[in-house]
Order: C-alpha cells, then sequence, then structure tokens
C-alpha cells in the first residue's frame, strides 16, 4: 500500500509552496515509500489528516427543560454557522435551527427562546488555541481535578470582543409557533413564565442616550406592549412586576420605573432629566434602587444621586422612597456617588451598599493657548509600589475603583464603609459589618500577596484590627457572622460581633494543608465547599474527602464523607445542582476587589438533611462519577473508565444532562434520572468519525529519577499488534495523568493533535512531572526520560523515534531537553523562555508584570533570583544547553507573543545558528502567545506533522525544511485547504416554521 506517512507529510506541500516542484516530490515520495506495518487496518479506515479536522464539531449552551422533556443544544464548527438542536429527551422529534444560539427554557417548560446569530463571514477566522504558560494546555474536566494553579500571571488566553446585534425567536414548543425579533441584545424570561421580553440593541454609530425599545410579551394572551428608550430592565424575584429606567433622547421621559404586570399598572419611582443606571432590585424582590445624575464638562465623576424604595407592590399606600446626593445625609461633598460599583440590597432591605469616589476637576484640554499637548512619558522610578507597565495594564481598573459606604434606609444615615487604602471589601449579607483589606505593606514584584484585614462597624465605621499579613482567606460565611482565613497550616473563624478568633480544624485528626501543591512558599488549602443551611457548619475540601467544621470551634470536625474518599483513594466534591444555591447580598461580591481575598458569602448554602450530590474522581485509577451522601452513608451512582462531566438537572424533574466521554467517545449530551441507568444519549455531534483510525489510551506507572511514583497516559493506535515498535510522541506539561479518559477532539490549535497521530500510527505519551522547587527544567527532564524508558521496557516505543513537544513553560522544558538529552529523535518547541537570568527582568507585556514572581513564587518554581543563585539560573536555562544540543529543533513564536518575551526565542534561534545547530523557527507575524488565526493553526498543525514524519517516519523532508523559504516568496502560497462539508439540509416541517409578525 502507498505510504500514508509520505501523503501526511507532503499533502499539503504542494498548496503551500506552489512551485510545480514542490508536486513532482509528492508524486515520487508517494511512489517510493514503503509499507507501514503501524497503519495496516483490516478495518479499512482512512487516517485522520489535519485538513479532515474542519469535520468535528463541538457542543456549546447545553440546556434542559425544567421538566425534564427537552435537550437543547448548538453544535459549533470551523468556518460554519452554529446549528441548535431542540430535540424532545423521550421522542424523536429534533427542531434544526441554524445559526441558532445560546437557548433558554421558560421555567414551565412551554417555550423557549435564543438567539440567531449572524452568518460566518467567507473570510472570517476560526476559533482561537488556547494558550497557556499559566495552565496546563488540556481543559480540565469537573471530576478529574486540573494540577493546583499557580499563583503567578496567568499566560495565554482568548479574548472575546463585543457580539453583534442577533436575531432573537421564541418558539412554543407545543406548537413550534415561532416570533422573531431583530438586533436584539438581551432577552428574559419572567418567574412563572407569565411573560419575555427582548430589549433592542443599540444603534451603530451609537446616539447620545443609551435607551432603546424593550418589547413585553404577555405568553399566554400574546400581546406585546412596547417600552420605549429603556436602558436597564429587570423582574423582580416572584416575576411579578417588571422595573425598567428610561433613557431618552431628548431626557424627556427620562426615569425609574415599575410595571405591576398582573394588574397592568405603571408607576415612577423617580423621573428627571438625568441619566439612570445600576437598577437593581433586593432578593426578595420587594426593594429597588437606582442612580441617576448629569455628566458635567467640568468634573471627571457623573454627579450621581440615590433613589431607593421599600415595600414596592401594587399597594403604592406602603411604599417608602429615599433619596440622598453628595452633600447631604453623610455623604462629603466633594465626592461622587459612584455607577463604576454596584448598588447592593441587604438581606432586610434595611441597608443599601453603594460607591462612592473622589470628584475630581476633569484634565484641561489643549487649547490654542497651549505650545503642545502634554507629553505621555511614563516615569519609571524606584520607589513605585507598582511598575509602570503594571499600573498602565491596571489602569482602567484604577479609575473605575471605588469606596464603599452603606445608607440605613430607616434613619437615611450614610456610613463609609472602606476608602482608598483597602483594595478588599468584602460585606455581610445583612448589611452589619464588613471586613477590608490593606495590601500596602505588602506590595510586590515577587512576594505572594497578603493584606492587612480590619472589622468595620457598618452602622458606626469603627474599625478594629483582625489579623497582619494574612497571605489567604476564605471571606465571609453565608450566615454573616464569622470571616474566615488561613493562617499556620490551620482554618480559622473570626466572629465579627464578639471579635473572637478561633481556630476550627486544630482537633482535625488530619491536614488540610493542599500537599499536592508543589510551589515555592506556604502551601494553600485545598478549599471551602459550603455552609450548613442551619448556619452551624462550614464544609472544607480535603484531599479526598468532605469535612464537616463547626464555625465556633466547639465540635472536632467531622468526616462528612465518612471516609469513602480515602478508602478509595478518590476525591468527592460536592456539587449544586441548584443553579440559585449560591446566595446573593452584599457578601457575594468582593467590592472594591483587589489582593488576598476570594470574595464574600457566595459559597453554596447545603440542607445537610437532604441528599449531597457528589462528583468522584480515582487519583490513581482515573475513572470518575457520581457518588450520593444520604443519612450519613455515600452510595455509588455511577463510577466507571469514563469521564463524567458537570450535570445538570432538571429543576421539576428526576432528570439529569451530563456527558460522558473517554479517548474514544466524544462527550456526547445524555439523559437519565437519578440512578443514571439506561441513560439516552441525545445528541451525536462526530458520527464521521466511524470513517478513521482511532485508537485507545492506556495508563501506565513509572517514578522519576528519585523514586517519585507518577503516572502517565499512552495512546495506542487501531491495529497495534502486541511487540510492535513505533514511533512516539511525547507532549508534556505539569500534570497530564487526570486527562487519561479525556476525548481528543481534533482541531486547529497551537498543540499538537493527539487524535491524528495516533490515527497516523504514532504512540502519544502523556507523563506526569515531579518538581521538586528550585529545578523546574531539569525536573521534567529527569520525569520525561523515565517515562519515555517505561514505554520502551513496555515494549511499545522504537527508541530511535522518539520526538517530544512542548509548548511555553513545557515549551522552555522541550528546548531545556534538546540540549541536555540524546533520548529523542526531534524535537518541537513552542513559545520558549531561553534565558532565565535575562528573563527574570523581562515583562509579561500584556499584564505589565514582570517575570520575577513567575520565577521564585509562581509556576517557575525556582524560590530564589539570579543574582541570589545565579549558577542555578544558568543551569536551569535552555541557553545553557546550546553547545551541547544536536536534536533537530524546530521552534515556533508569535512576533506579537505577550507572555514569553519574542527575544527569548530570537536570543535561542541564534544561538544555535551561531554554534551551527539544526534548528529551524517558525516565526509567525502579529500573532500572541498561542495562534489565533486559523490559516496560521493550519499552517503550524502541517508543519509539525511533516517534522515529526520525516524524523520519526523517514518521510522525505518537506522543502521548508531542507532550504527554508525567502521572505519574498511568502506571497507565492496557495490558501491551505479544509474540509467543509455542505450544511445540513434538515429542516423544520414547514407547518411548524410559522412566522408571526
Amino acid at each position: 500500500m502507498r505510504s500514508t506517512s509520505a501523503l501526511r507529510a507532503f499533502s499539503f506541500a504542494a498548496l503551500m509552496f506552489a512551485p510545480a516542484l514542490a508536486i513532482a516530490q509528492v508524486k515520487g515520495a508517494v511512489q517510493q515509500g514503503k509499507p507501514d506495518a503501524s497503519r495496516v487496518d483490516p478495518d479499512t479506515k482512512k487516517a485522520l489528516q489535519v485538513p479532515d479536522y474542519a469535520r468535528w464539531r463541538s457542543i456549546a449552551s447545553p440546556a434542559i427543560s425544567p421538566d425534564g422533556k427537552w435537550v437543547a443544544w448548538s453544535y459549533t464548527q470551523v468556518r460554519r454557522d452554529e446549528e441548535l438542536h431542540i430535540k424532545q429527551a423521550d421522542g424523536d422529534r429534533d427542531i434544526v435551527v441554524s445559526g441558532g444560539t445560546r437557548p433558554s427554557f421558560s421555567d414551565d417548560a412551554q417555550w423557549i427562546a435564543y438567539y440567531i446569530a449572524p452568518p460566518v463571514s467567507a473570510g472570517s477566522g476560526g476559533r482561537g488555541g488556547r494558550g497557556g504558560r499559566g495552565g496546563a494546555p488540556a481543559m480540565p474536566t469537573p471530576t478529574a481535578p486540573a494540577p493546583t494553579p499557580t499563583p503567578a500571571p496567568g499566560r495565554g488566553g482568548d479574548g472575546a470582543g463585543a457580539a453583534p446585534p442577533r436575531r432573537v425567536e421564541l418558539m412554543n414548543l407545543a406548537t413550534q409557533t415561532k416570533t422573531s425579533w431583530e438586533d436584539v441584545a438581551a432577552f428574559e424570561f419572567s418567574k412563572g413564565a407569565g411573560y419575555f421580553v427582548v430589549h433592542r440593541a443599540r444603534q451603530q454609530p451609537p446616539p447620545r442616550n443609551e435607551g432603546t425599545d424593550l418589547i413585553v410579551r404577555d405568553l399566554k394572551t400574546g400581546a406585546d406592549r412596547l417600552i420605549g428608550s429603556v436602558s436597564e430592565f429587570g423582574f423582580n424575584k416572584s416575576g411579578s412586576m417588571l422595573a425598567y429606567t428610561v433613557d431618552a433622547s431628548d431626557d424627556a421621559g427620562n426615569g425609574l420605573y415599575v410595571t405591576d404586570l398582573k394588574a397592568g399598572a405603571d408607576r415612577v419611582i423617580e423621573n428627571a432629566r438625568e441619566h439612570y443606571s445600576r437598577m437593581t432590585w433586593s432578593e426578595d424582590g420587594t426593594a429597588l434602587a437606582a442612580l441617576h445624575g448629569l455628566d458635567a464638562d467640568t468634573l471627571a465623576q457623573r454627579a450621581n444621586s440615590i433613589v431607593a424604595a421599600v415595600n414596592v407592590s401594587s399597594d403604592a399606600s406602603g411604599m417608602k422612597r429615599v433619596r440622598i446626593m453628595p452633600g447631604t445625609h453623610g455623604v462629603p461633598a466633594t465626592f461622587a456617588i459612584s455607577e463604576k460599583g454596584p448598588l447592593v440590597w441587604s438581606t432586610k432591605n434595611d441597608r443599601l451598599i453603594f460607591s462612592l469616589k473622589s470628584q475630581d476637576p476633569k484634565h484641561r484640554p489643549v487649547t490654542e493657548d497651549t505650545l503642545v499637548a502634554a507629553s505621555d512619558v511614563d516615569i519609571f522610578h524606584a520607589s513605585d509600589d507598582r511598575i509602570q507597565s503594571v499600573q498602565r495594564s491596571q489602569a482602567n481598573a484604577d479609575r473605575n475603583r471605588t469606596d464603599r459606604a452603606a445608607l440605613e434606609l430607616a434613619t437615611e444615615k450614610v456610613t463609609r464603609i472602606s476608602d482608598s487604602t483597602f483594595r478588599t471589601v468584602f460585606v455581610t449579607k445583612d448589611g452589619r459589618w464588613a471586613v477590608v483589606g490593606d495590601d500596602r505593606k505588602y506590595v510586590s514584584d515577587y512576594q505572594q500577596a497578603k493584606a492587612d484585614y480590619f472589622r468595620v462597624d457598618v452602622a458606626t465605621g469603627e474599625r478594629t484590627p483582625i489579623a497582619t499579613g494574612l497571605g489567604r482567606t476564605f471571606g465571609l460565611a453565608n450566615n454573616s457572622r464569622y470571616f474566615l482565613y488561613w493562617k499556620d497550616k490551620q482554618v480559622w473563624s473570626y466572629d465579627l460581633a464578639a471579635n473572637k478568633h478561633v481556630n476550627i480544624t486544630a482537633k482535625a485528626p488530619v491536614s488540610f494543608v493542599n500537599a499536592e501543591d508543589d510551589h515555592f512558599g506556604d502551601k494553600p488549602a485545598y478549599g471551602v465547599t459550603g455552609y450548613t443551611k442551619d448556619e452551624k457548619y462550614v464544609i472544607l475540601d480535603h484531599r479526598y474527602d468532605l469535612w464537616l467544621v463547626s464555625l465556633d470551634g466547639s465540635e472536632a470536625p467531622k468526616n462528612l464523607t465518612n471516609g469513602a474518599g480515602t478508602a478509595k483513594e478518590m476525591r468527592l466534591r460536592y456539587v449544586a445542582l441548584d443553579p440559585d444555591q449560591a446566595p446573593a447580598g452584599p457578601g457575594a461580591g468582593g467590592g472594591g476587589g483587589g489582593r488576598g481575598g476570594r470574595g464574600g458569602g457566595g459559597e453554596p448554602t447545603i440542607d445537610l438533611t437532604k441528599p449531597m450530590f457528589l462528583s468522584a474522581y480515582g487519583d490513581r485509577t482515573k475513572k470518575s462519577g457520581y457518588y450520593e451522601l444520604e443519612n450519613g452513608q455515600v452510595h455509588e451512582i455511577i463510577y466507571q473508565d469514563k469521564n463524567f462531566g458537570r450535570p445538570q438537572k432538571a429543576a421539576n424533574a428526576d432528570r439529569f444532562l451530563y456527558t460522558r466521554e473517554d479517548w474514544t467517545e466524544y462527550p456526547d449530551l445524555r439523559v437519565a434520572d437519578h440512578t443514571f441507568a439506561n441513560d439516552t444519549k441525545v445528541s451525536d455531534a462526530n458520527p464521521q468519525q466511524a470513517e478513521y483510525r482511532w485508537g485507545h489510551r492506556i495508563l501506565f506507572d513509572f517514578m522519576d529519577r528519585d523514586g517519585h511514583k507518577l503516572q502517565g497516559t499512552l495512546a495506542i493506535p487501531d491495529g497495534y499488534q502486541p511487540g510492535q515498535r513505533l514511533p512516539m510522541l511525547v507532549n508534556f506539561y505539569e500534570k497530564n495523568s487526570q486527562n487519561l479518559h479525556v476525548y481528543q477532539t481534533p482541531r486547529y490549535a497551537t498543540a499538537p493533535q493527539f487524535a491524528g497521530y495516533v490515527s497516523n500510527g504514532y504512540l502519544v505519551m502523556q507523563p506526569d512531572i515531579y518538581f521538586h522547587t528550585r529545578t523546574s527544567h531539569s525536573d521534567m527532564l529527569g520525569s520525561v526520560e523515565n517515562a519515555v524508558k517505561k514505554v520502551i521496557e513496555m515494549g511499545y516505543a522504537d527508541p530511535k523515534r522518539v520526538g517530544l513537544q512542548g509548548h511555553s513553560y513545557s515549551g522552555g522544558g522541550s528546548a531545556y531537553i534538546a540540549g541536555h538529552s540524546t533520548m529523542f529523535a526531534a524535537i518541537v518547541s513552542g513559545a520558549a523562555p531561553i534565558d532565565l537570568t535575562t528573563e527574570f527582568n523581562t515583562l509579561f507585556r500584556g499584564s505589565g508584570q514582570n517575570n520575577q514572581g513567575y520565577d521564585i513564587t509562581g509556576q517557575g518554581r525556582y524560590g530564589t533570583d539570579p543574582y541570589t543563585d545565579p549558577e542555578l539560573y544558568y543551569q536551569q536555562s535552555p541557553i545553557s544547553g546550546v553547545k551541547t544540543m544536536n536534536t533537530p529543533l524546530l521552534q515556533m513564536q508569535g512576533d506579537n507573543d505577550q507572555t514569553v518575551e519574542y527575544l527569548q526565542g530570537v536570543e535561542w534561534y541564534n544561538a544555535l545558528r551561531f554554534n551551527k545547530k539544526p534548528v529551524i523557527f517558525l516565526s509567525y507575524p502579529g500573532e500572541d502567545h498561542g495562534l489565533r488565526k486559523l490559516e496560521n493553526q493550519v499552517d503550524y498543525e502541517v508543519r509539525m506533522g511533516q517534522f515529526f514524519d520525516h524524523y520519526l517516519k523517514g518521510a522525505p523532508a518537506a522543502p521548508w525544511m531542507v532550504s527554508g523559504e525567502r521572505f519574498i516568496d511568502k506571497d507565492k502560497r496557495s490558501p491551505l485547504p479544509i474540509t467543509v462539508e455542505k450544511k445540513s439540509t434538515r429542516t423544520t416541517p414547514a407547518a411548524n416554521n410559522v412566522v408571526r409578525p
């Protein structure tokens, strides 16, 4: 048979490089290629090629109706419009909507609404790949924990721009009758499904006023009501009232309004020719507040007032309204009531938390009397708390940072909670207390974040010290009584009213320290699961089990899951099935934000009298599934050699929507009852997979050089015969064995697509890395080499045909290994830090932060600096191996990399070139840390495949590998083809496609 490796290596060569010579080389390579035993497939299935990746679809926005009878989701695909499916869970009806996305069911399950996105244009790009020097390249799954996140700046990731206006359709599920509206910004169902509202998008370019049409549909009668010039809207909790603000073109009619939907009566809460913003209902839906004010040419901040109304109901006689403005009620006249921070009601509606900001004059503009505009020079001073580049990246956050204050409705008194010295603010749900954090003494380029914390009496503004130099806190308990923090490897609670500290884990027979965290410095805790409904306990995560801990420390901690997790080395974690379980209120947000805190009162409230639904993940076996805790006993629901996703429960039925997956099984949507037996598969995203050779993946154990027990995964092609020695691609990051049962969707990205390599006869191995701290790159070398030796010993890999690939953090590891190992026949290294000494002082251009914290306490794990230990930094740098590097190396980086300085890549290339080493540098203009442009993603996948096929399979080298390519020949390349199939011709029956005007 013809060599598929030659086909793979050159299938794009003629198209990429155009000259007739390249086409002739393709033909010759195919004719001369020798049969490859690894590609023999008795089923004669196809090998997966790079163009085929475009055939794969992903599932987005899955939803299940409250009665469990309908499931909705969208398929997304490269260069294709999204395709919405609305499918009966127990029937054959499958309604397909081209362009449909983000479905939402009404809570009576009679209606569904969704957006219709604009068509994908012929010239638009594809989805970008995930970068990530600060995180593993594989997306962590709910039941298979990812590596412990680093406190260093995040590296990589995709941004998202503002979405263009879309159409919205509303469908009656019984009749499939549709109504549509164009140019919609948002839609919402009321609770009880009595009403549906559609808010139009603003025109472009946007006019001066912010209001647009709001359509309110009565779902029972079909009658529509149009409310013009609405800027904000929201239903109250019961869905009986709709509040909205008006912002009209001439300011006529501007105000805050409430409509009693059942009575059809409107009420003006406040009316003025000003801009209204931050409209907020209370949690119980009986109190309403908003800001209103005008922008002034001479003032930096809008001059806002607050209007707050309590006892808002159909009976106007009981409503009380309060208005405050700067210079009154205790609000300083030199401050503005700011729309840049939230309005939050206390649980009893007796306090309203709002934001203040210093009112400054606007900067003087350039005038005719001004000779030149002011310079925009950045002054980097040694005494700056944050370097100028960080200040620049955080400038918008700093400009929008606000102080917090509280309005007491009964007395109309305002109390300051925080000022500009506090970057962290937590407020209890009842509005009685606040906890504020001052980090000014601890701001550093490289030290771990800390802050001094104070209690604030919201009634008086009095501050009381809580603790100094806290690095980690858990925020406020949901009962508004305790503030939890981490100190001396223990969890402490602070009773706000009693001003009392208690070590609540001191009596525990276990440690709550996350011993798996391998970063330099203090170890964190595993974390907080939630708080009990009776408000007496916090539930803490341990490595495997959940522990019940009294908030006042009066009881010894109790193993809530009775050691079931520890007995099986299985991580049990609580899953909140009710999306509304997390509480609202002042404590639910961090207020001013900032360092040292997690948030306040935002953890789930758990009723221990009801069964607790748990996810389960086998630490060593990699099994996953679901368990249930009931009456003190843990019962298995389902636990398999699969990866189970986070389920959605139908609100009013015993139905769960969930996914399961492994190497061969795409995570399609499934519906089951609480037993998860006899489930129904409702989606079929990728039936074309059956056309291709695929393979399977196994788990293996090995040890690093110091005897630490580690695990790795090995993907093996279909048709493998025992004793065969196959070429092997090794990919690594930090930990990857947790992804044993994760389906590897072929896609265009900045990483090798494992399914494609395995389909073409490669083994793909991913080892876990053990980090000792201080020796990250040599740790990678030791773990990777020992894992390779283990797979060779197991009889799978050909020791002469092993390749290695890494990106970002592991790109640096791959470059280091290239100069310190002779085990690999070829190495691909992407966006790699090369010289740690010089990189130490370079910037994350995206965040403006320097690398010092990253290297010392973050993901770098070096624990010191290059001035204290210069030899360590040199020895751990890939540049130290430049003289001994003889492995063919393909290096990749975008020249607009915001994470790893591009000149690091240039230094590596030039150093290797100077020493006459085998290096090729793929430099992608305009690209960031991960490739975003579809054409570059496809290009990199092709070249990487050609590179490995040549060195690991003996395929002829592609022309660019032999002699490079002249810059002026770049414009001779042809576009790269991808496999884009025709759209589905399936449509909803014509009788069901009625569109009402």
